[in-house]
């Protein structure tokens, strides 16, 4: 497995190169904003044509996911559809594909900012979810308490020196507080150094860079 174990908020996590979170005691699966439908979105409101594949990519690497490590649940952290009619409009192929996915196994769909309401396929749908010590949510709270687990933000960093660098999308996270990257395939990113995360983390953040294996830098 690609992959990168850490110590958060009394747990033990693992970082997927996929951009997934593991949590091997629970058996749980987690993964942020997958946009599903987004070019649909985009072609719908700007006219922009991108190839229509998002859909299958993204959800070929959730089920390699789920393949490999077997979760009890799933949880969908927000923004899992671009907008509420990308998901009426991909519907048909989300509940082909999700039907095998879902079976035998507790799936929770958390509600984001592009998805705020239920959509039409069976899971649970819930404002945030705790379990233990961590608590589900889509966008962070400034006030949170310790072991908040959030998307929202797409966060990405910067590898290298002296005009050559090359971005990554990456797991953020402090003492408190840990930021997934977007698991979809039409996403962009917000830096580390944006001051959107300087206003959120610490300062003994660190970022795990989605490579093979994923790789922990300082912020």
């Amino acid at each position: 497995m690609n992959a990168l174990d850490f110590a958060f908020s009394g747990t033990l996590l693992t970082a997927l190169s996929s951009g997934a979170l593991w949590w091997p005691d629970e058996e749980l699966l987690c993964v942020s904003d997958l946009h599903l439908g987004k070019s649909e979105r985009m072609a719908r409101r700007s006219g922009t044509m991108l190839p229509p594949y998002e859909v299958e990519e993204t959800l070929d690497r959730l089920a390699e996911d789920i393949a490999t490590t077997s979760p009890k649940t799933v949880i969908c952290l927000g923004d899992s559809f671009d907008d509420l009619e990308a998901a009426q409009a991909v519907r048909d192929e989300l509940a082909l594909r999700l039907a095998p996915l879902m079976a035998g196994r507790q799936w929770i769909w958390i509600e984001g900012n592009h998805d705020p309401g239920p959509v039409d396929l069976s899971g649970t749908h819930l404002a945030e979810f705790e379990q233990g010590p961590l608590t589900f949510r889509h966008i962070a709270r400034p006030d949170a308490r310790m072991g908040e687990i959030t998307g929202h933000y797409h966060p990405k960093a910067r590898l290298g020196a002296g005009g050559r660098t090359i971005a990554r999308p990456c797991f953020l996270l402090d003492e408190k507080r840990l930021i997934l990257p977007a698991y979809g395939t039409y996403t962009g990113g917000l830096f580390c150094d944006d001051p959107e995360f300087k206003s959120l983390m610490e300062g003994q953040a660190r970022a795990i860079l989605l490579n093979r294996p994923p790789l922990m830098i300082p912020v």
